[in-house]
């Protein structure tokens, strides 16, 4: 009997950016089959229309030609036929993010739900796909890497012909094409290869060698064996890129070129590029428990033609983001300091965003499809995010455990209870039931904890939960604009240093005012995001550090900034900065959770 669903991909015009898809229907529905391709991809949580990218479609009954129409913006019904239905369509493919589709000559890239229809009604039937090279000698040395499971390939290329049991097992297994090298290892007695793609000169034996350690420490932290049985690493290379989406045996990355370990890199030197890609391994790594196999109710399964609003992403995300940089240290890659430098940044970058006081992590979670991943120049101002705030939240939550329990329970034992339930039941978390299983898992009432931290705008009390750990925290004035928060040996107190209360960037006129935070000396003068400023007190706006550090905090200064193609002049008195930068200090023999 034939696979009820067979896809056929070909890159069909590298310099187009066009892929050649041509999907059959064995046995269509007799009123009309019905197509849709989904309008989200999970993980990242908005409504994308990868449907706008198909730029032609047709519809064939062995030779002759079939009807279709378009029922709304991202699905088509073919008119009824006896026998296969073909359905051929190109997709142009042109996002170099992770979450859509890319095509050049030098590289090829898509996720399923960019590039594969789904059959009404066959959802939840086997389907294959085959996999084929563009034409031309240009691109004889093009491979594929996947984590698809092969039926018939080519052995030294890989193209060919794959299987996957249903529909959201093909779109949850991206697909690189190309040149690319490739480096293996073993984390478990699981398989694992790292595929690299881009210009870099970088050692990838390091790069395999440390995401070994990350890999090995994340298995065994929710138990043997792991969930997959090999798993893929798909990292594209550039410049200014930075990203990643996990799937349930890969997970495809972006970064800088330069963040790659370099040639040479003495044992345990980690730079603050690599300590970032490490991390953002760490992080799409530790969603294959947390996302792809433990997730919301309303996850499950997937609906990807409309929103599916939860109040969990905090406990999905902020918690990925809490153990990423945990699973660092706890594999031996950093020690306690770097980590708690780390931390010490995110407490800055989360306290200096207003919007905290406004939008709780259960609504941040909930509104992530229309706010989240929608920000604009006011977004500081207005949300917070379930990722930053939520791992602080996950912090607090492991903090506050061990310190009721006398050390003998943590988050911890949290996950390993939520593993094992969903190792028991495979269903996803109903909204309350998170909590209800935390509170199970460690004996502890923790509603009161759960309304502070998830449902109001209040601080999480980050002080207090850290000296528990014998960790000292204080928040002090910023040295500069570029401080961001530190680990210290002792905390000193900073002035105050006269400030516009903006975050900005360089322009080719002066300096672009990228943000206006709220109750900052800019924003009561009337200066808007958005605004250029060109002079201050008369001289060329460069450098705004620079510019203020002859001013004083009370003083008033003549700033001149072009609002779109209009010359404007304010009068700002400048205000001080405030105590919104994170200094953490770690006494000999203190921090124990951190390794525990």
């Amino acid at each position: 009997m034939s696979t009820p669903v067979r896809y056929r991909i070909v890159p069909l015009d590298p310099h187009a950016h066009l892929f050649d898809i041509e999907m059959t229907v064995a046995r269509p529905a007799a009123a009309g089959q019905v197509l849709r391709l989904p309008a989200w991809i999970p993980g990242s949580y908005m409504i994308r229309e990868f449907s706008r990218h198909i730029v032609q479609i047709e519809a064939f009954a062995g030779k002759k030609a079939v009807a279709i129409s378009k029922l709304d913006k991202h699905s088509w019904q073919a008119a009824p036929v006896k026998g296969e239905l073909t359905i051929r369509y190109q997709v142009y493919a042109f996002d170099l993010s992770v979450r859509g589709a890319y095509l050049d000559a030098q590289r090829g890239f898509y996720n399923g739900t960019s590039v594969f229809l789904a059959a009404d009604g066959f959802e939840n039937d086997a389907c294959e796909v085959d996999i084929q090279p563009p034409a031309g000698k240009a691109y004889d040395r093009w491979q594929v890497a996947t984590s698809l499971a092969a039926v018939d390939t080519h052995k030294k290329t890989g193209f060919g012909r794959y299987r996957a049991a249903n529909y959201d097992e093909l779109i949850d297994h991206p697909v690189e094409l190309g040149e690319f090298e490739r480096v293996r290892f073993t984390a478990c007695g699981v398989p694992h290869e790292f595929v690299v793609s881009g210009r870099y000169r970088a050692d990838l034996k390091r790069l395999a060698a440390d995401t070994q350690r990350i890999c090995e420490w994340q298995i065994r932290f929710f138990g043997e064996p792991a969930p997959f049985d090999r798993y893929v690493f798909m990292l594209f290379v550039g410049a200014d890129i930075y990203g990643g989406l996990e799937h349930r045996a890969s997970t495809a990355l972006v970064a800088n070129r330069d963040d790659l370990p370099a040639p040479g890199l003495a044992d345990g030197e980690i730079g603050d590029g690599y300590l970032r890609l490490l991390g953002l391994i760490s992080h799409e790594y530790f969603h294959s428990w947390n996302v792809k196999r433990m997730k919301p109710a309303v996850f499950t399964p997937y609906d990807l033609n409309r929103e599916g609003h939860t109040t969990l992403l905090w406990a999905f995300e902020g918690i990925t983001s809490y153990y990423d940089d945990l699973a660092l240290v706890r594999s031996g890659l950093i020690d306690d300091k770097r980590y708690l430098g780390l931390l010490a940044k995110t407490i800055t970058g989360v306290l200096r965003g207003n919007g905290r006081t406004k939008q709780t992590l259960a609504d941040s979670s909930f509104d992530a499809w229309t706010k989240y991943y929608r920000q604009d120049e006011n977004s500081p101002n207005s949300i917070v995010s379930y990722y930053t705030k939520g791992s602080l939240a996950a912090l607090a939550l492991d903090l506050h455990i061990r310190h009721e329990t006398g050390g003998a329970k943590s988050l911890d034992t949290v996950m390993l209870a939520l593993w094992q339930k969903w190792l028991a039941d495979g269903q996803g978390l109903a909204e309350g039931e998170w909590e209800q299983v935390a509170e199970q898992a460690t004996g502890l009432k923790l509603r009161k904890f759960f309304d502070k931290a998830i449902r109001s705008t209040q601080d999480l009390p980050l002080a207090e939960l850290l000296a528990t750990q014998g960790v000292s925290l204080q928040m002090v004035p910023s040295d500069s604009a570029a401080d961001s928060g530190s680990v210290v040996d002792s905390i000193q107190p900073a002035p105050s240093r006269p400030t516009l209360g903006v975050k900005a960037t360089a322009d080719a006129q002066g300096v672009r005012l990228a943000q206006v935070l709220d109750g900052g000396a800019a924003q009561a003068a009337g200066l808007s995001a958005g605004d250029v400023i060109v002079a201050i007190e008369g001289l060329k706006a460069v450098d705004l550090d620079k510019a203020l550090a002859r001013h004083k905090v009370g003083d008033s200064v003549k700033i001149h900034a072009f609002r779109r193609d209009e010359l404007l002049s304010f009068k700002v008195k400048l205000k001080g900065t405030v105590a919104d930068t994170c200094r953490l200090c770690l006494p000999a023999g203190a921090g124990g959770w951190i390794k525990s």
